[in-house]
């Protein structure tokens, strides 16, 4: 590929792209479509994984009141982590009732402890995407201790039996329960022991319990930060409308915050744990010492990077449009329900964000350093399932994936996509204008197979969740099929070889076959398209194009060269198109680039096979309500480099503009595994040279 060359349109599309992608400026007061055109893009990097475990299946309890069909999966498992105590066992909790322990060298799933039974009849978890065995922690002392710590919900004869601890939500109908366990032999492999409560919060909600209790792991011995317990607490369901609705930014209530206490400590209200001295809000009158940040609808999961910075992340689940990570500092303020990631948000309007207003600086409110929105499709109903919630990650700091180093792992819960940002890119912007790039991962199974996670799990639902052993190696977890996998390598995107056959000096009119050879010219180190196309009988498909008949028939290809668009920029559906696979004139695939990205057939890679063209590249969003594909790939008249390579084996295609090391576009398609490459357009005019086409001779 040669260097890559830049233009004043070029750059100012670039701008563009930028502008777009911060939240509009206050001159702007209308309600907002798509908040962030910045989809996640492709990395070209996947992640191969690993089936390591299957948990048993599970019901909600009770199951007669089970209604929401998203609770009936095979279980409800949600974490998976290593104890802290050198023995290689790993635990995972199923929101249904019990703890699991994993065998070391097995990973056969043994229960540990049946919390739903401990508390039943109370122990609720049949409605809620969170209600039940919440979450699990181990103290960073178990080995010596044996303490651990859970979260459940308790609904029924609790609510009147059972006071809750700091401010309850009016009508209260579920209390979140925080317990410590002291288990007498830790390194048993089912618990006898004691415990004891430590913190009950009452919500009226069935949504937005308290979602994860955690240690800081960078914490050591002697320091003020050692022992301390966070709790990321949910702002009930209920943080943007009724007479709670404020409760988010109501520092003296618990909910919509993180709290962090002292379970060695008993200065608290009711005597069973410490509130730490140097907690932001710690001794102030009317407000809840406990609390560390807040204005949060839904904190679905947070960790500390154990990197240079030591910072704690934070996934934020949204209400319209934003899934966001923020880096939480003591007393950060996410600012809901004022604000949903870096926009206004609007109670009145349940389907659409506003922008920031010009005193907006004045609030000091903590904005993502990543985000992405929900695309939701046009009709949705705004107070529906979005189909998208964030379920955070953390940064990787292991040894054996060195490709992912510095990388925030991330899923979506619903959808099951695969996502990172570069924890160096993360930074804090006090305007809301600057996030880090969200990436998108391709997954693999060990055969080198791209996959799915949804065609993993056997759902289209996933309920996928991340997190990471001692050593902090990777593993996913999904609850449609009880699945745990770990992440075992990493794989370069259509990563497959492209020799021994090499073709290039194709530049002479014997070395081309075109559609129509009358608009086609050959002056000698160019291949040019001179008129335009008109639309030909038969499928739809690119107008004109001539096939490269120098050297054989190829399986895996890659098609190296530099194209210009001669036709004007003011036309906006401008376009060349590089074709590969081609078996006839109604079979082939084709890479579109052009200067729109807006509509179904611009901008993307497509298949034509005996029937109209079909689009099957993983950046075009579909029917949402504001469509679009990959990012623009042609917008001036200059020449652009373009890579297109395709793995026959696996359906790989991968797109690449400009010497990126990361594919502009990508796609996973069988049904062509051979054929020819080509150049053209639908209906422009352009040019092609430096012609270099490398692969396998087909069988």
């Amino acid at each position: 590929m040669t260097k890559l060359r830049w233009s004043i349109p070029t750059t100012l599309a670039l701008v563009a792209g930028l502008l777009a992608a911060m939240p509009a400026s206050a001159r702007d007061t209308g309600p907002i479509k798509d908040p962030i055109p910045d989809d996640p893009a492709p990395s070209g990097l996947g992640l191969v994984v690993e089936e390591i475990a299957q948990l048993p299946k599970s019901e909600p309890t009770p199951p007669e009141l089970v209604v929401d069909p998203r609770l009936k999966r095979h279980n409800r498992i949600n974490y998976v982590g290593e104890l802290p105590d050198g023995s290689g066992r790993m635990y995972v909790p199923d929101l249904n009732g019990k703890l699991y322990f994993l065998d070391k060298k097995t990973r056969t799933p043994k229960p540990y402890l049946d919390v739903g039974a401990t508390f039943a009849p109370d122990f609720f978890s049949a409605q809620g995407l969170g209600q039940g065995f919440g979450f699990v922690t181990f103290h960073p002392e178990f080995k010596k201790n044996g303490k651990f710590y859970t979260v459940h919900v308790e609904a029924g004869n609790a609510l009147t039996t059972k006071k809750p601890d700091l401010t309850p939500q009016p009508r209260t109908a579920y209390h979140g329960v925080v317990d410590e366990w002291t288990a007498s032999d830790p390194t048993a492999d089912a618990f006898q022991g004691t415990r004891r409560e430590i913190l009950r919060i009452g919500f009226s909600g069935r949504i937005h319990g308290i979602q994860q209790i955690d240690f800081n792991p960078n914490a050591r011995p002697g320091d003020a930060e050692y022992g301390k317990l966070y709790l990321a607490v949910g702002d009930g369901g209920n943080g943007n409308v009724g007479d709670n609705g404020g409760d988010p930014q109501n520092l003296a209530v618990p909910q919509g915050k993180i709290l962090r206490i002292d379970p060695a400590g008993n200065d608290s209200a009711n005597g069973k744990y410490g509130i730490p001295a140097d907690n932001p809000f710690a001794g102030q009158a009317g407000k809840v010492g406990e609390i560390y940040a807040y204005g949060m609808r839904d904190p679905h999961r947070f960790t500390w990077d154990t990197g240079a910075g030591k910072r704690m992340f934070l996934a934020h689940i949204g209400e319209h449009a934003i899934e966001s990570i923020h880096d939480i500092r003591p007393g950060s303020n996410l600012g809901w329900s004022e604000r949903e990631g870096a926009f206004t948000f609007d109670k009145a309007d349940r389907c659409f964000l506003y922008p920031l207003p010009e005193d907006d600086a004045k609030y000091g409110y903590n904005y993502p350093v990543a985000a992405y929105d929900h695309d939701p499709p046009p009709g949705h109903s705004c107070t529906s399932d979005s189909g998208h919630a964030i379920s955070g990650g953390f940064v990787y700091r292991g040894a054996h994936l060195p490709a992912l180093r510095g990388k925030y792992l991330f899923t979506d819960i619903v959808d099951g996509r695969l996502m990172y940002t570069e924890e160096r890119e993360m930074k804090l912007d006090p305007a809301g204008r600057k996030r880090a790039q969200i990436y998108s991962l391709q997954a693999y199974d060990t055969s080198g197979k791209p996959v799915t996670m949804r065609q993993l799990a056997g759902d289209n639902r996933v309920d996928l969740r991340i997190s990471a052993d001692g050593k902090g190696e990777p593993y996913l977890i999904a609850k449609a099929n009880g699945k745990i996998w770990k992440v075992v390598g990493t794989r370069q995107f259509a990563d497959c070889k492209t020799v021994p056959v090499r073709v290039s000096d194709a530049t002479a009119e014997r070395d081309w076959a075109p559609v129509t050879p009358s608009k086609w010219r050959f002056p000698g180190d160019e291949v040019v398209l001179a008129e335009a196309g008109a639309e030909r009988p038969g499928p739809r498909r690119p107008f004109e194009y001539a096939v490269l008949r120098k050297g054989p028939v190829l399986g895996s290809s890659q098609v190296d060269a530099q194209v210009r668009l001669d036709t004007p920029v003011e036309v906006t559906n401008r376009d060349v198109i590089i074709v590969f696979g081609h078996k006839s004139d109604t079979e082939f695939y084709y890479a579109h680039l052009s200067t729109d990205n807006t509509i179904y057939p611009h901008n993307g890679i497509f298949a034509v096979n005996n029937a109209d063209r079909l689009r099957i590249d993983q950046q075009w969003n579909g029917d949402r309500r504001v469509p679009h594909g990959a990012p623009p790939a042609i917008t001036d008249a200059n020449w652009h480099d373009v890579r297109v390579k395709h793995c026959a084996g696996t359906g790989e295609i991968a797109v690449y503009l400009d010497g990126s090391r990361k594919p502009l576009m990508t796609a996973v398609d069988t049904t062509f595994g051979s054929g020819r490459v080509g150049f053209g357009s639908f209906d422009n005019i352009g040019r092609l040279r430096d012609l270099t086409v490398t692969g396998t001779r087909a069988s």
